[in-house]
């Protein structure tokens, strides 16, 4: 039997208004997270969110589990949170275990047999993007583009897989904003190379599509575990960039041990 998580319980017992302001304030609650204005370490104080998003206590209470439950927010143990910071060991973890998931979505697409429709809607994607990398150079408007469509494509592999479970755990791991499909590609945005590597992305991002219908599961599988490679050479730039902080979410990554969380 399926057990509920906290958060759940507690929406579950809302009124379908007061659930989409849990919403609204989970959304509002990662916004501030990742632009810093709730630094790394800092403790959440329950009555000053109230205050400040202007949502009541009960939707916030929600919200802040449900961050917890992405892994943005640690659970104090005297009660409350606190922000969490992650070291570049935690984020690389992040993104390796992506890549593994993704692997395993395209090998049971491979294996089982992925649907036609979800297919088409993959090859229709990637034909999209085909067109943003026909120019010699990506302008802001193209490169937003981008990253919404390799967002919608890497989506579409957990459709592909035919498992509600692994398309839950692909959600669940790609929450965070540097396991993300598109987490670190604002790093390439000003790059000479960026069209490049997004022209050795998409040709990975072809080249699982051929396999999953081809029925080659080993081979899909590993083009994902390879594809996540990109992610971890996007990080290790993110770090060596002077103007990291400015990145959304890269301010909570930080290179000294984690074990120092507030009392």
């Amino acid at each position: 039997m399926n057990r509920l998580t906290p958060s759940e319980n507690l929406s579950a017992e809302l009124p379908e208004e007061s659930s989409s302001q849990v919403v609204k304030a989970q959304l509002r609650l990662r916004e501030l997270i990742l632009a810093g204005d709730l630094p790394g370490g800092a403790r959440i104080a329950e009555l000053s969110i109230v205050e400040k998003l202007g949502i009541s206590r009960t939707p916030i209470r929600a919200a802040l589990m449900r961050l917890e439950q992405e892994g943005l927010l640690q659970a104090l143990p005297n009660g409350g949170y606190a922000v969490r910071t992650f070291t570049e060991r935690d984020v690389s973890d992040a993104i390796e275990l992506r890549g593994t998931i993704e692997g395993m979505a395209a090998r049971l697409a491979a294996e089982r047999g992925a649907p036609a429709v979800v297919l088409a809607e993959a090859r229709a994607c990637l034909v999209q993007i085909d067109g943003l990398l026909c120019e010699p150079a990506l302008s802001d408007d193209a490169f937003s583009r981008y990253v919404v469509l390799n967002e919608t494509f890497h989506g579409l592999l957990g459709e592909l897989s035919g498992s509600p479970f692994m398309r839950r755990e692909l959600e669940r791991v790609a929450s965070l904003p540097f396991a993300s499909p598109s987490g670190f590609v604002i790093v390439q945005a000003n790059s000479a190379l960026a069209r490049d590597r997004f022209v050795v992305a998409q040709d990975q991002h072809g080249q699982v599509l051929d396999a999953i219908e081809n029925r080659e599961g080993s081979r899909a599988e590993a083009i994902m575990r390879e594809h996540s490679r990109l992610a971890q050479r996007n990080l290790r730039e993110a770090m060596r960039n002077p103007q990291h902080d400015q990145m959304p979410g890269v301010r909570l990554i930080r290179r000294r041990s984690q074990n120092d969380w507030p009392a």
